[in-house]
């Protein structure tokens, strides 16, 4: 079994604020976390070279011959046949930046005991595509390719559960249904796309499916739901109402009716009934995106673009989100009109003003909504979140004047 050390490198922060709680190979996109696909495609466990307040959730582990790995890169099969023929102490770089290395131990133990090492033979990849994430907005945009790639790798030579005769299926493309999934009287349109149904989900009467789609593990998807093409829906996460080309991480819910589009929900997350999120602006302009890189808002390239939540966030019932708006970890929206697009990490409020969301309380709600799904919060997670409450406070403008 290979070695797989999978390390955050710069862009980590401008992946928060997803990344405050996990590091960047943690991600999700398609079917798989970036983590998990690359323990497939090379036959693997990995672990990871991230902050130091997570590396105790996620730790390194270190063996004689090491594959490190860009976690920020998605695996194609091109560039896993490019690393697999590495030799020990070889690289591969792209415009400066290490994509990939094969490292012995002793020479990793030089490395973190800030010795002299040797120098490391790299190359320079030509003529291959790289799918990175960079930017959060890359998560949606790679999605769709993403979903496609992890479609192949794991259903290649393995037989469909089959659809009942309740379902009508359009188009000529593929349907792949996992062991213990329930799929009954739903319209699937794989004309442009798969879609994959993981184990023991679940897909309730008068949903409209439309490929590529990635409906993961336990997942449900409620009655009369329409969910468009290039959208994951994570482990254990409830969706309903209708949604276009969003990831939702995992154990997150949006049960009810309202609009998500171009967009990307963490981990733990609630959507009260009826929110909708905005992801086109009136004039049809470039949407600008809150940058915890550059502290300020940036200009993305997209005319379509929506929600970006961190981990344990939730927002009211008819909450209305503009364009653009990113919510960091644990904030609790709520009231009426349109909340400020950008809202920090243990915000509690909406349009009508802000306080901060108390720790305690934070940990307490926490914990309710974990022992829901029977996953507790372990001290490791309490950590995390502390540090996350500690580091986010300098965003939370109205503490200042406390």
């Amino acid at each position: 079994m290979e070695n797989i050390i999978l390390f955050d490198g710069e862009v980590r922060t401008a992946l928060l604020p997803f990344t405050w709680t996990r590091p960047v190979s943690e991600l999700r996109l398609g079917i798989l976390s970036i983590r998990q696909k690359w323990e497939r495609v090379l036959g693997g466990k990995g672990s990871f070279i991230t902050e130091e307040y997570l590396s105790d959730k996620y730790p390194i582990s270190m063996a004689e011959d090491n594959y490190i790995i860009n976690g920020a890169i998605l695996p194609t099969p091109e560039l896993v046949a490019r690393i697999r023929a590495l030799d020990v102490n070889e690289a591969y770089v792209y415009d400066d930046e290490l994509v990939a290395a094969r490292i012995d131990k002793a020479q990793f133990d030089r490395l973190l005991e800030e010795e002299e090492v040797e120098e490391l033979t790299s190359y320079e990849l030509e003529g291959l595509e790289l799918l990175q994430v960079r930017q959060l907005w890359d998560i949606f945009l790679l999605n769709d390719r993403a979903i496609r790639l992890d479609f192949e790798l794991l259903t290649q030579g393995r037989p469909s559960q089959p659809l009942s005769s309740s379902n009508t299926v359009i188009g000529e493309g593929e349907v792949f249904v996992e062991e213990g999934a329930v799929v009954e009287g739903a319209t699937l349109n794989a004309a442009a796309g798969p879609i994959y149904i993981g184990r023991e989900a679940q897909v309730m009467e008068g949903s409209l499916l439309r490929g590529p789609l990635a409906i993961c593990d336990h997942a449900v998807i409620k009655m009369g739901a329409r969910v468009y093409g290039g959208t994951t829906i994570g482990p254990w996460c409830k969706v309903g109402g209708e949604v276009q080309n969003v990831v939702f991480l995992g154990y997150s819910n949006k049960a009810h009716d309202g609009y998500l589009g171009n967009s990307v929900i963490g981990e733990w997350c609630n959507l009260g009934a009826d929110t909708n999120c905005s992801n086109l602006k009136n004039d049809y302009g470039e949407v600008k995106l809150w940058s915890y890189e550059k502290e300020g808002f940036v200009r993305t390239g997209q005319q379509f673009c929506g929600l970006f939540m961190g981990d344990h966030s939730k927002c009211g019932i008819n909450t209305m989100f503009n364009t653009g708006t990113v919510v960091g970890v644990s904030a609790n929206i709520f009231g009426a009109g349109y909340p400020r697009n950008f809202i920090p990490s243990f915000a509690w409020g909406g349009p009508g003003g802000w306080s901060t969301y108390r720790f305690d309380k934070a940990i307490a709600t926490a914990e309710r909504v974990m022992a829901r799904r029977k996953v507790p919060l372990a001290p490791d997670d309490r950590l995390i979140l502390m540090r996350v409450f500690e580091e986010s406070a300098r965003f939370r403008h109205w503490e200042k004047g406390a």
